[in-house]
């Protein structure tokens, strides 16, 4: 049975029933009969202490994550084959993409489940912007990981999911837990941080380009810092936080901006909206802004859309846990 329109959305869903496990295969329960969706939200480094690459090329990093709740939506339903389609406002971006990174992950799920490619077709809404510092394909593959153990009825352990989530980069284990958490090694060695309080943010994307690649060899080329982690802020009330991350930096930004001005003006925006902290995420080039309460945030938020009305611009809830990337 085909995909319907939901009513509601106008999304492809299905009311087809579960595939049938194989009795012999231990690693299946039954099924889950149903469409599941969940959010893949948007990734933010709070802070990103970088160092020169190691002998193995990859550059130790200290940050602290937080997620949002805003972000993609991934739809996983039964199907007679894998298949990926997407839609939203990033969709064309996206086209064509055999290697897409949910791809990748179902496929390497298949391997580790011995059940060869997982007969489901996944619909992936791309509302955040590509190549943007928010980890937006590796929290898509996450939840699509999440979504398709469960559909198909998989025992697999939180250990075993996050180990076959790094097919999709260092990033994988980090964006499929999903929870803030301070990274360390390459971004792969997580510590979960329950104490991070809610924080009012706004997101803006100036509809620029920052490769990541590139970002890394401008800063490999000046000079470069440590990947130190700072102790903790005095108390995790969201004001000592904010002032606490104010003393943190994010190594990427200057040669993010050499590259690419635009995310310059975007920070000088968000400064200007009042903000008690502004900073670039990741790589770039989406920037955030923190804030005293939701209030602040939304203004700030429709004073950006009012000047730009050309960026991407999110007011949301970082940490907390703000995000629920579950089914």
């Amino acid at each position: 049975m085909e995909p319907r329109p939901d009513s509601r959305t106008g999304r492809r869903t299905s009311r087809r029933g579960g595939a049938q496990a194989d009795p012999g295969a231990g690693a299946l329960t039954t099924p889950w009969p149903d469409t599941l969706s969940a959010l893949a939200p948007a990734k933010v480094n709070l802070f990103l202490h970088v160092a020169a690459p190691g002998s193995d090329g990859y550059h130790p990093l200290s940050s602290l994550v937080a997620f949002a709740d805003v972000g993609d939506r991934v739809w996983v339903t039964h199907a007679d084959r894998l298949s990926l389609t997407v839609t939203g406002p990033f969709a064309a971006a996206l086209a064509g993409d055999d290697d897409n990174l949910i791809l990748r992950g179902m496929r390497e799920l298949g391997h580790v489940a011995g059940i060869g490619e997982p007969s489901l077709a996944i619909t992936l809404e791309k509302t955040l912007p590509i190549a943007a510092g928010l980890g937006g394909g590796s929290s898509d593959a996450g939840v699509a990981l999440k979504l398709a153990t469960k559909a198909l009825g998989l025992h697999l352990t939180e250990a075993e999911l996050a180990g076959l989530s790094r097919v999709v980069g260092a990033d994988g284990p980090m964006c499929l837990a999903a929870r803030s958490a301070w990274a360390e090694g390459v971004g792969d060695r997580l510590t979960f941080e329950p104490a991070l309080p809610p924080l009012h943010a706004v997101l803006a994307n100036p509809g620029r380009p920052s490769p990541t690649g590139a970002v890394y060899c401008a800063y490999d080329a000046g000079a470069t810092r440590s990947a130190d982690r700072p102790d903790p802020p005095a108390d995790w009330s969201p004001a000592t936080v904010i002032d606490w991350l104010a003393r943190q930096r994010n190594d990427l930004q200057s040669p993010a901006v050499a590259l690419e001005p635009e995310i310059g003006a975007a920070l000088s925006a968000m400064a200007a909206t009042g903000a008690r902290l502004t900073r670039m995420s990741g790589s770039g080039a989406t920037v955030f802004g923190l804030f005293e309460d939701a209030a602040a945030a939304a203004g700030a938020a429709a004073a950006l859309r009012d000047n730009h009305g050309d960026w991407w611009i999110e007011a949301t809830v970082l940490g907390g846990d703000a995000a629920t990337a579950g089914p």
